[in-house]
């Protein structure tokens, strides 16, 4: 008599493998085309927000706001200037948030600081926060690609 100890032959388990190998093979074949067909993502030239979103920037505040499909902040600057940030960490594409209580804006991946201007100046983020240009026109806020 002839005990099985496993749950599948071996042969079972070499195409179950050979399959899975294959599988992936087709699928590192396939994600470059893909890639090149999709297009990329493309940023908006300028985004328009309601002046009464200024509302919400009394104090030391900032808003929220869509850049395309990331997130971007707006806040008022030391001297009540409009200042716009696209509000992803320039390491690894976290989302940064504003932190009133320390002045500084936090990307909570990797403990990335930026000064209030958006500088970076703790944790790994190599570069600043990109900024936005912020502007009143027409009773609308209207925030665009800084040149």
């Amino acid at each position: 008599m002839k005990l099985k100890y496993s749950l599948f032959s071996r042969r079972a388990f070499l195409n179950w493998l050979i399959g899975g190998g294959l599988a992936a093979l087709g699928a590192a074949l396939i994600s470059p085309v893909l890639k090149f067909i999709i297009p990329p993502y493309k940023e908006p030239d300028e985004v328009k927000l309601p002046a009464s979103d200024l509302d919400g920037l009394t104090g030391n505040r900032a808003v929220t706001f869509a850049w395309g499909n990331k997130p971007g902040l707006l806040k008022r600057g030391d001297d009540g200037a409009l200042q716009a940030f696209v509000a992803v960490c320039t390491h690894l594409d976290c989302n940064v948030t504003w932190l009133p209580d320390d002045n500084k804006f936090y990307c909570a991946c990797h403990q990335g600081w930026y000064s209030s201007d958006g500088v970076n100046i703790a944790g790994p983020p190599p570069r600043p926060l990109r900024r936005l240009s912020a502007d009143l026109e027409n009773g609308d806020i209207v925030i665009r690609k800084e040149a």
